[in-house]
C-alpha cells in the first residue's frame, strides 16, 4: 500500500450541501438564513445576550441573594517534589513558599499535594495535606502541621 492508495472508508465522506442552487434544492433563495436583516448578511455575528442595543435581560434583573463563591475557601496547590529546594530541617510555611515563588496569588492557605518525591527532612506548615503528601513527608523524616487560621477581629460594640 502506498500513499496514493489511501482512501477514506465508504460512507465516511459526504458532499457538502450546496446553498443557493434554486428553489427545489431545499436550500435555495435565502440559503437557510431566514429572511432579511443583520443575521442574513455575510460576516454577521452577534454576541450571546445582545439585544440590539436594548438593555440586556441579564443586566435588567436585580442581583440579589446568596452566592457561595464569595465565601469559598481557595487553597494554593504546592507539590511535595517542589519542597526539595529547602535545606534539611527547615520550617516551610506559607511565607517561605511565597518568598521563593512556589505560591503566588490570593488564597486562604496552602495545600500540599503528593506529586513528586521529597528527599529532605522538613517541617511543613500548611492549611491542608493530601494523604500521599503527608505519607511522603513523614517517610522522609519530616513532620506535617496544620496552619491555624487568623481569627476575624471581633465587632466593636458602641455603648
Amino acid at each position: 500500500m502506498r500513499l496514493h492508495d489511501l482512501k477514506p472508508r465508504p460512507g465516511a465522506k459526504h458532499r457538502t450541501k450546496r446553498l443557493g442552487q434554486g428553489e427545489s434544492s431545499g436550500r435555495g433563495k435565502t440559503s437557510g438564513r431566514g429572511g432579511k436583516g443583520q443575521t442574513a448578511r455575510s460576516g454577521s455575528s452577534i454576541r450571546i445576550g445582545f439585544e440590539g442595543g436594548q438593555m440586556p435581560l441579564i443586566r435588567r434583573i436585580p442581583k440579589r441573594g446568596f452566592n457561595n463563591a464569595r465565601h469559598a475557601t481557595v487553597n494554593l496547590p504546592v507539590n511535595v517534589g517542589d519542597l526539595n529546594v529547602f535545606d534539611d530541617g527547615a520550617r516551610v510555611d506559607e511565607s517561605a513558599l511565597r518568598s521563593i515563588g512556589l505560591a503566588s496569588g490570593r488564597a486562604s492557605g496552602i495545600k500540599v499535594l503528593g506529586t513528586g518525591e521529597i528527599t529532605r527532612k522538613l517541617t511543613v506548615v500548611a492549611a491542608g495535606f493530601s494523604d500521599t503528601a503527608k505519607a511522603k513527608i513523614e517517610a522522609a523524616g519530616g513532620t506535617c502541621e496544620i496552619a491555624t487560621r487568623k481569627a476575624a477581629p471581633a465587632p466593636s460594640v458602641k455603648a
